[in-house]
């Protein structure tokens, strides 16, 4: 009896032993989860998400070794936010860009880290927690506004459009109206709720403004070429709030890189990857600015660039 419960015994622990092993290789080998969620695609959006994954492979974060990213869109609706969010449930940690995105994240997820990207106002979103930190996209505004009067001097009426239903593009209005009336400019503000209201805000705002300003607000963002095409056909410039704009066919802007925005995101999130806790890092703003002019625009309305312009200008 004693003899078979050894043979029993040499049996047990070796293959025990292989079982255990195998286990600790397939943990070494597993991969980070991490969710990707943002509200819709578009050229801004999608700089910042470069960034992101650009950041993350220079910090060794490499997309199929180290990292898995399962990136999802929501098409622009709200209710496919909070899908999104859900399904991420099992993440090791949820990258989140702009406000809407990283509310439904926030709201469904509690025990993740949640990092966001494109927040203009994290706290005026709510979006202040132990789990949550990111990088916020505002935008000087101010600095547009006195861009907007160096470079067009006689404007007078400014023209604004934006989507009353997100938060970020509300606060960034409000601070319009305050710098404005500083300035001494005259607002003709239109608010939307989805971009096909966009066309025929664009015709009544149009009419009777000498500039048009573009701050962030994702459904200007998706709507943009039809914003450029409507703003050229009534010979009214557009001052733009971050380079992405310029690039599609506004004046200027002294603005954020979207892409820097998501490169600074990334590296923030190589910093928890790597064992930092998301409760000590306080969001984060990209300080530095750039001022951007698309030179073909400023030659189509005659625009006289001053030399202070022209030395630290960066021309698309």
């Amino acid at each position: 009896m004693i003899t078979i419960i050894k043979k029993v015994s040499l049996i047990i622990i070796p293959l025990f032993l292989i079982l255990t092993g195998c286990g600790q290789n397939n943990n070494s080998n597993e991969l980070i989860q991490i969710g990707m969620t943002q509200i819709i695609e578009h050229p801004s959006l999608d700089e910042i998400r470069q960034g992101i994954i650009d950041a993350l492979e220079e910090n060794g974060f490499k997309e199929g070794e180290k990292i898995n990213i399962e990136f999802k869109n929501a098409q622009g609706n709200m209710e496919n936010t909070q899908l999104i969010a859900k399904s991420f449930d099992k993440k090791d940690l949820v990258v989140a860009i702009t406000t809407p995105s990283a509310q439904a994240a926030f709201n469904n997820l509690k025990d993740i880290p949640i990092i966001f990207s494109a927040v203009t106002d994290p706290k005026s979103a709510g979006l202040i927690g132990k789990n949550i930190t990111g990088v916020s996209d505002m935008t000087p505004i101010k600095k547009q506004l006195e861009l907007l009067q160096t470079l067009i001097p006689n404007a007078k009426r400014v023209g604004i459009i934006y989507n009353s239903s997100e938060m970020n593009s509300e606060v960034q209005v409000n601070i319009v109206k305050e710098e404005a009336e500083k300035l001494g400019l005259e607002l003709e503000i239109a608010s939307i709720t989805n971009i096909n209201e966009m066309a025929l805000a664009l015709d009544e705002v149009l009419k009777d403004v000498d500039v048009l300003y573009t701050h962030v607000d994702n459904t200007l963002a998706s709507a943009y070429p039809l914003i450029v095409k409507k703003s050229n056909e009534k010979n009214v410039p557009i001052i733009g709030a971050v380079d992405a704009f310029v690039k599609q066919g506004a004046l200027a802007t002294e603005g954020i890189n979207n892409y820097k925005v998501g490169y600074q995101t990334g590296n923030m999130i190589a910093r928890i990857l790597n064992g930092e806790d998301v409760s000590n890092i306080p969001f984060e703003t990209l300080k530095e600015t750039e001022l951007i002019i698309n030179k073909e625009v400023a030659e189509k309305y005659n625009i006289t660039l001053p030399d202070e312009i022209k030395e630290r200008a960066i021309f698309r």
